[in-house]
């Protein structure tokens, strides 16, 4: 085994067998059962084998059945409404499509108006209506949850003060359900991760300042004493109070170098490591109870689950000591310690890490590279900047407690310098991020930020598809199938060709069947960002020709710029809280969403909307949510 070779010492392969080797047995992960229960919509079963499914069969059988799958969409086989309730994903595309007049093609027998309205409103209610008392009482399976490398360094820099960020030297995090690197399904443990972490636990207890492992009074280096700093920082380490046989295994450590001529603060140090490495500070791990039903978390892991939601890292004094008391679960001190935690500086790292994966401006670091020579602004400094002003602007609006609609247009927004220059904004000096006032017509709210606005484009030329897909996916939570295969690839640049500005060339690629229905959804979005490069920054002109910014969209609605564009997405402020619900919690609860999420869902949306669309009920309502408190074995 690589972890028992020669680069270790015995003193390290005595630690990694003694504690560390159950962690690859607790990667060792059971499938996830398939729910058996079955209950079914408030909806009628006979409405939908009399008047819905002979209507899908009819119009869209042909081409979505089963010997024809266009997009990889196949009908054929829902044939109860229970079916339908155990795919919402592609459902909700369907009400989509069909809402919007996207499907069926403009060349095929439509349904009449009324038709095509009570086979929306039937998917709508079909999909809504779980019977709230069986199906929406299950929270859901999380399997045992590993610390990725954002939750390992901040748990490090809280418990031991050491900020080098030793995880960033770990394999990359997979991204799972609901897109996010938290999903505990996608955590796994490969061999090369153990050698990492005992390389981590060396090198963190070399750095860690003195104070946090010895404390700042005169040591006593007795077994008492040894015995009282391993208690401490073992149930800091395990977020909940060690248990005696820990505490006796750690001590026996701690003996045994001793004996062997360590000295005190050496043989402390060999125990923690231990710590380090231990199953229950790498993971997460929840207590199963005696009981068939689900049942609540209890405090102690209710506090860590609150606290690697908003913080990415493990709890505070002030959590852990309201968990010893059993005080966590009083509604009024829960709700004022999310709001603490909102406050806090560390919520930094959950507008980093959700907005971050959510909106994919993330990528600026990795995947998305504009051309240098064609955009030679595109700086290191500058991108730091463009993630900052999304980050920060989210978290601004959480912690103010803001309407959500505002993420969506604003009137301020967070530049430097450099990012202002970029926007064209002047009286802007420095390179600290601050908050300024902007013009809503060109800038405002995430759509228009140069993050956003980059990683939507192609490193020689702005993508109206990409940018209009983000804008369904990302913000309204109704994505378009997949392209075709056979579908043919538009120029790298935008360069007049053949007589054609690029967006010629892009409508004359819309007239092909195949591809008109999703582009009609997609293009009017995008082209409505055309004011913007692929750096994000503002154009009046592209190939000396003005910029044709309008669009009308499949509804027959139309407009023309940023700032209409914004106008048209408020009044889809349903699709968006509901979108931004299942993101969040999604993230929050470390999973992908299932179909019995939905009522919980729902349920959150409505609240939300209740309370002026406020930043933080979205957050205080999964937090109070049965899959956020409850789990099940």
């Amino acid at each position: 085994m690589p972890l028992l070779d020669t680069q270790f010492s015995p003193h390290s392969r005595r630690v990694w067998l003694f504690v560390a080797l159950p962690v690859l047995l607790l990667g060792v992960r059971a499938a996830r059962p398939a729910d058996e229960k079955k209950f079914e919509p408030l909806s009628s079963q006979s409405r939908f084998e009399k008047e819905i499914r002979p209507a899908l069969d009819q119009y869209c059988g042909s081409c979505h059945g089963a010997k024809k799958q266009s997009g990889e969409v196949n009908l054929s086989g829902f044939d109860t409404a229970l079916s339908i309730q155990r795919d919402p994903a592609l459902w909700r595309k369907v009400i989509t499509q069909m809402h919007e007049r996207a499907m069926p093609p403009a060349n095929k027998p439509q349904p009449g108006d009324e038709q095509r309205e009570k086979i929306v409103q039937w998917l709508k209610e079909t999909l809504d209506n779980f019977e709230e008392n069986a199906v929406s009482r299950d929270p859901g399976r999380v399997v045992i949850h590993r610390l990725n490398r954002l939750e390992y360094n901040n748990t490090i820099r809280d418990l031991l003060g050491v900020t080098s960020n030793p995880a960033d030297k770990f394999p990359a995090d997979g991204g799972g359900g609901g897109g996010f690197d938290n999903n505990a399904d996608t955590l796994f443990v490969p061999p090369i991760l153990m050698e990492r972490y005992l390389e981590a636990a060396e090198e963190i207890l070399s750095e860690a300042p003195r104070e946090r492992i010895f404390g700042t009074q005169p040591l006593k280096k007795s077994p008492a004493a040894a015995r009282a700093i391993l208690e401490r920082l073992a149930s800091r380490a395990f977020r909940r109070p060690a248990e005696k046989l820990e505490i006796e295994r750690l001590m026996r450590l701690f003996s045994g170098a001793t004996a062997r001529g360590a000295n005190f603060e050496d043989a402390i140090k060999l125990a923690l490591k231990a710590v380090l490495v231990s199953p229950h500070f790498l993971f997460r791990i929840e207590n199963q109870q005696k009981s068939a039903a689900p049942y609540l978390v209890n405090d102690w892991e209710l506090a860590s689950r609150l606290s690697y939601f908003l913080w990415s890292s493990m709890p505070d004094g002030e959590l852990l000591n309201l968990a010893a008391k059993k005080k966590l679960r009083d509604p009024k001190i829960l709700e004022a310690q999310v709001r603490r935690l909102i406050a806090s500086a560390k919520f930094e790292s959950f507008a980093q890490s959700f907005a971050g994966q959510w909106l994919h401006v993330r990528e600026l670091y990795g995947v998305v590279q504009p051309d240098p020579n064609k955009f030679p602004n595109f700086t290191p400094t500058l991108r730091d900047a463009m993630f900052g002003e999304v980050t920060q602007f989210f978290g601004s609006v959480a912690r103010e407690d803001a309407n959500l609609l505002q993420l969506l247009d604003a009137d301020y927004s967070f530049v430097n310098e450099e990012l202002a220059k970029h926007y064209g904004i002047e009286g802007v000096s420095g390179a600290e991020l601050r908050r300024v006032n902007v013009e809503k017509g060109r800038r405002g709210g995430l759509l228009t930020t140069a993050a956003v606005l980059t990683v939507t484009s192609f490193p020689q030329r702005t993508s109206p598809v990409l940018r209009g897909k983000w804008v369904l996916e990302e913000v309204l939570g109704t994505p378009p199938p997949p392209p075709p295969p056979s579908v043919g690839a538009l120029p790298a640049n935008d360069a007049v060709q053949d007589g054609l500005s690029f967006r010629q060339r892009l409508e004359e690629h819309r007239k092909k069947p195949e591809c008109a229905g999703c582009h009609a959804r997609m293009d009017p979005i995008g082209f409505g960002l055309e004011n913007y490069d692929a750096t994000g920054r503002w154009r009046e002109e592209i190939g000396g020709a003005p910029v044709d910014a309008s669009g009308v969209l499949v509804n027959g609605e139309k407009f023309s710029g940023p700032l209409e564009l914004k106008a048209h997405l408020q009044k889809r402020k349903a699709d968006f809280v509901r979108n931004l619900t299942e993101k969040m919690l999604a993230y929050a609860l470390g999973r992908g969403l299932e179909p019995h999420d939905v009522p919980t869902v729902r349920a959150i949306a409505k609240k939300v909307e209740g309370n002026d669309y406020r930043a933080q009920t979205l957050i205080l309502e999964i937090v109070k949510s049965y899959p956020f408190q409850y789990r099940k074995n």
